[in-house]
């Protein structure tokens, strides 16, 4: 429908698996699963209800009759109870016990949780595929010198390999993040109107051991190992609040990292997979530009800022419960997720083919490594008889004549020229270029990078190697 708004994370962005998880499909036939469940759980303690009724309710758990529920909720303006009237039009028999003792958030906030945890194991999967694809790109590179940084002016040097596994510490943060989060996910479980679960009481005769047991059994169907300790009507919105936190951080180390390859598209060292056809520019058909790394900063800027919706929700619930949390839930949570997963995609594409130019890197690298090879020069000039102080003063005057040929005439570096014109150095030119090997200049960045997968991603790896593998075709 081209004259309706349609989001771009249906359109552009989020993965089909993603977008279902999110679906209203997905949510109401949760909520028949969770009826299921309660049914169950009931019958086996002891309340009328019959295993055929159960069966019924198990046999339309997927075949939703969607325009009764739309049109009774236009009627009584209750989601929860219009979908119960439809359900016990296709199950007759289990009519009378669909829902029972439960209040509305019974289904809507475990389902809320079930499909939150669906999505942080979609998010997962595809963060570990990235720390896949970045674990072969540093073992290839962990050697190859290149320029580091510090406020954006080069330093020292690093390898390429070792930058690479700066990017993956931080997602290996996220994914420990990820971890947590996902295995201290509780259900709400059954806690009625103000959570106190006096409606339970009310069907078990007063019995606390069998309202226990029936979320046990609940907790049981749905695939979890407890629900929460206390609670009003909802789950603390504090929970939100925290997953879409672990979604930001992984927001921020994406864009950190789109952020390092963009500036390194434009030095022409690295740079994002270009398609034979693809077009840079409008106006400019010789520019490349960094479009991929762009659209993971900018949904990045999106997920970090989303993770205040639920923080001033959580902190404005009042009491027991209010509605105020619904709508703004229901796009933020969503949102958050999708545009999560839409930044991984755009990842595991960019990170499938990274582009290297090494002959560019090691241009780059000769031009600053004379300035930062001036102290090994003076050493091995003071072995020769020189006098460190007296050195230390040329070279300091012979480091600033060549920076404002570099700056001022826009010459090369000739710093190297400067110091074997010098007799107080007693250096050849070929003697000095000796000392001025790059991989002299990386300290241990090779066996950092080794130490760094051995120890910490390969282990990741090897124990998902089933869910590696993930490719990812954009959309655009």
């Amino acid at each position: 429908m081209r004259n309706n708004f349609e989001s771009p994370f249906s359109a552009r962005y989020a993965s089909k698996e993603m977008q279902y998880i999110f679906s209203q499909d997905k949510k109401f036939k949760t909520w028949r699963l969770l009826w299921i469940a309660l049914a169950k759980a009931e019958m086996k303690l002891g309340l009328p209800i019959t295993q055929e009724q159960v069966d019924e309710l198990e046999a339309h758990k997927d075949d939703i009759n969607y325009e009764e529920a739309e049109a009774r909720e236009k009627l009584v303006r209750h989601d929860v109870m219009s979908h119960v009237y439809a359900y016990g039009l296709q199950c007759p028999k289990a009519k009378g016990i669909i829902h029972l003792g439960a209040t509305s958030c019974y289904v809507g906030d475990n389902t809320d949780i079930i499909i939150m945890r669906d999505g942080l194991e979609l998010i997962r999967k595809k963060v570990i595929n990235v720390l896949n694809n970045l674990a072969a790109f540093a073992e290839k590179y962990k050697d190859m010198p290149c320029l580091a940084y510090t406020h954006l002016q080069p330093a020292q040097l690093t390898t390429v390999g070792k930058r690479a596994t700066l990017w993956m510490n931080e997602l290996y943060y996220d994914l420990e993040e990820l971890d947590y989060r996902i295995s201290h996910l509780k259900l709400l479980g059954s806690k009625g109107t103000t959570g106190t679960q006096a409606s339970f009481m009310e069907l078990f005769n007063g019995d606390t051991d069998k309202i226990k047991k029936m979320e046990a059994y609940i907790c049981e169907e749905m695939g979890f190992d407890g629900v929460v300790p206390v609670s009003g009507q909802t789950y603390s919105r504090k929970i939100d609040s925290m997953v879409l936190n672990t979604l930001g951080g992984i927001a921020q180390s994406a864009s950190k990292f789109a952020t390092d390859l963009r500036l390194l598209q434009n030095f022409k060292e690295m740079e994002e997979p270009f398609e034979k056809n693809q077009i840079g520019s409008s106006a400019m058909p010789y520019k490349r530009n960094p479009m991929r790394s762009e659209r993971i900063c900018s949904l990045a800027r999106y997920v970090i800022s989303d993770t205040l919706n639920p923080a001033f929700t959580s902190a404005t619930q009042w009491f027991e419960r209010t509605l105020d949390d619904s709508a703004n839930k229901r796009i933020a949570v969503a949102e958050g997720f999708l545009a999560t997963d839409g930044i991984l995609d755009i990842m595991l594409n960019v990170t499938a083919d990274l582009v290297v130019y090494p002959k560019v890197i090691a241009a780059r690298v000769m031009k600053e490594l004379p300035f930062m090879a001036t102290e090994n020069i003076m050493m091995q000039a003071v072995k020769k008889g020189g006098d460190r102080q007296e050195l230390h003063e040329k070279l300091r005057v012979h480091s600033q004549a060549a920076a404002r040929v570099v700056k001022e005439e826009g010459g090369d570096n000739d710093l190297v020229d400067r110091v074997a014109a010098d007799p107080a150095f007693g250096l050849t030119k070929e003697e000095i270029l000796a000392e001025m090997d790059p991989k002299a200049f990386t300290g241990r960045a090779p066996q950092q990078v080794e130490e760094f997968l051995d120890e910490y991603i390969r282990p990741v790896l090897e124990a998902n190697k089933d869910i590696l593998g993930e490719k990812v075709e954009l959309k655009v």
